[in-house]
């Protein structure tokens, strides 16, 4: 029994020994949840060691635990803490040795790439590579061989085969290069090629012959020239072809009628071809075109026209002689209009038909004047005027209400010598002034309710400037006729007041001045 009682007491305190040795101690402080767990020295390389954890001195060590799964741990016991604790000081002795030997830890291998796909021959050797160089565009071409053969400037690059690159300079578009590549592939149909150009219109079709002028594209070139001979263009487009066709040569034949429509095979002289215009107006019957066609040569013939590049005259005589047949129309309208009785009395026989012609050849005669003027050629017109006696004869003896169309060809000519446009000798204008200035002054009346446009304070003063510019003695019997006209009719009579007593100045006020001090 002793032995029995002494062999079990051993065993009653190892047993309690080891229930005692398995009680959990006192749960440690809480410690941060860390994912390196076990962690193998060589994976810590590049990770940042965990600070070391603080020890209690009256909390027993904690034990340490290995992850199972995710919220789950597992006691373990003494010896295998021990033995933990020895293999990561271990460890940590290790991983220190080793950081400091190892600077950049290279990466995982990438896993090889696939082998690249293989193109087809025909492209991988016969493609050509056409470069915009201005767009920054690249269109590639599989048809190598058609593209040679249309191609002069393709051909020489390539040489005998394959693919390759062609550079074009300027600014191109990309859609007229592919226009005349594409027509290049086509087959060779005019009637094709006139409804692909005839799509993009003529914009279009002048950059697909740049661009055909460039790549040596001839049957491109014929293509393009034949759609616009047949379109219409504006002036932009015009200059545009005028450009390319000067820049390029091409064949005459081909190009022969688009050159005729840009210039004409034997070129007339511009003035000539006005002349004959202004014949035409003076003979036209329709007023209201006469009228729109005036204007039209007005532009043609003004120095700041768009329409006339060169600088060459009219032909002074040409126009002269459309104003001598102007005259002698009139005067044979003025003939028909008056009719002189046996008893020397004015017999009126002016219908409407006669008065309307005679109205026309005035507007023909002050439009011809006008042109002489600006183009300084009116002075010759100012003799012819003078000279005409048979119509200041005539004057007399017509009704007001046609006469006074013959004094709006004076007023004219007044205004432009009392502004200094017309330089006439002192014969010259003398002889106007003894011919229609009497007329005028009878006029004057009827230009005022019937002024077609003439501004009458203009003329006054013109009337005034241009009679000054006569001498002293001449100017003194007219200013006495004026005076005495002007008394009688008042307003009926143009106002010289101011050019009398200009004239009376310079002929009695200095004249004396200048005697006393003599």
């Amino acid at each position: 029994m002793p032995a029995t009682g002494g062999a079990s007491s051993p065993a009653v305190a190892a047993a309690h020994h080891r229930r005692r040795s398995r009680r959990r101690p006192p749960p440690p402080s809480r410690q941060p949840w860390c994912c390196s767990f076990a962690l193998d020295p060589l994976s810590a390389v590049h990770r940042s060691p965990l600070p070391p954890p603080r020890h209690n001195k009256h909390a027993a060590p904690p034990l340490s635990r290995r992850m199972r799964s995710p919220g789950r741990v597992s006691p373990i016991d003494d010896q295998a803490c021990g033995a933990t604790a020895a293999a990561s000081a271990s460890a940590s002795a290790s991983s220190s040795a080793r950081l400091s030997s190892v600077s950049e830890c290279p990466p995982p291998p990438l896993p090889p790439p696939p082998p690249p796909r293989p193109r087809p021959p025909a492209q991988a050797v016969g493609t050509l590579r056409i470069r915009l160089v201005s767009k920054g565009v690249i269109l590639e071409v599989a048809e190598v061989e058609r593209v040679r053969r249309e191609s002069k400037v393709v051909g020489k690059i390539l040489g005998g085969g394959g693919g390759g690159e062609v550079a074009v300079e300027g600014k191109v578009e990309v859609e007229a290069i592919r226009e005349a590549v594409e027509m290049m592939l086509e087959d060779v149909d005019e009637a094709a090629a006139m409804r692909r150009l005839s799509r993009g219109g003529v914009a279009r079709a002048i950059g697909v012959l740049e661009v055909s002028f460039s790549l040596m594209f001839d049957r491109g070139v014929t293509n393009c020239l034949n759609y616009l001979e047949a379109v219409p263009w504006n002036e932009p487009e015009e200059e545009k072809i005028k450009s390319l066709l000067s820049q390029y040569t091409c064949n005459k034949a081909v190009c022969q009628d688009l050159l005729a429509r840009l210039q004409p095979q034997k070129p007339n002289s511009s003035a000539e071809l006005v002349v004959e215009l202004m014949d035409s107006i003076t003979k036209g019957t329709n007023n209201n075109a006469r009228k729109d066609l005036r204007t039209l040569a007005d532009g043609i013939l003004s120095r700041a026209s768009i329409y006339i590049k060169s600088d060459k005259e009219l032909n002074m005589k040409s126009i002269y002689s459309i104003c001598h047949s102007c005259l002698n129309c009139l005067v044979e309208l003025f003939g028909e209009a008056s009719d002189m009785g046996p008893s020397g009395q004015t017999t009126i026989s002016v219908g409407k038909g006669p008065h309307e012609r005679i109205c026309k050849q005035v507007e023909n005669l002050n439009w011809l004047l006008q042109i002489l003027i600006d183009r300084q050629m009116g002075e010759e017109f100012v003799d012819l005027w003078a000279n005409q006696n048979t119509l200041s004869s005539m004057h007399q003896r017509v009704s007001p209400m046609v006469r006074y169309e013959l004094s709006r060809i004076s007023a004219t000519i007044f205004i432009a010598m009392g502004s200094g446009k017309l330089h006439c000798t002192g014969s010259s204008r003398l002889g106007l002034f003894e011919a229609w200035f009497r007329p005028l002054l009878v006029d004057f009346g009827w230009l005022r309710k019937c002024p077609k446009g003439l501004n009458m304070a203009t003329l006054e003063d013109g009337i005034g400037q241009a009679l000054l510019t006569l001498t002293l003695k001449h100017q003194q019997v007219l200013f006495m006729e004026w005076f005495e006209t002007f008394s009688g009719q008042g307003r009926e009579c143009p106002n010289l007041m101011r050019a009398f007593q200009v004239w009376w100045r310079r002929s009695f006020v200095r004249s004396l001045g200048s005697s006393n001090r003599s």
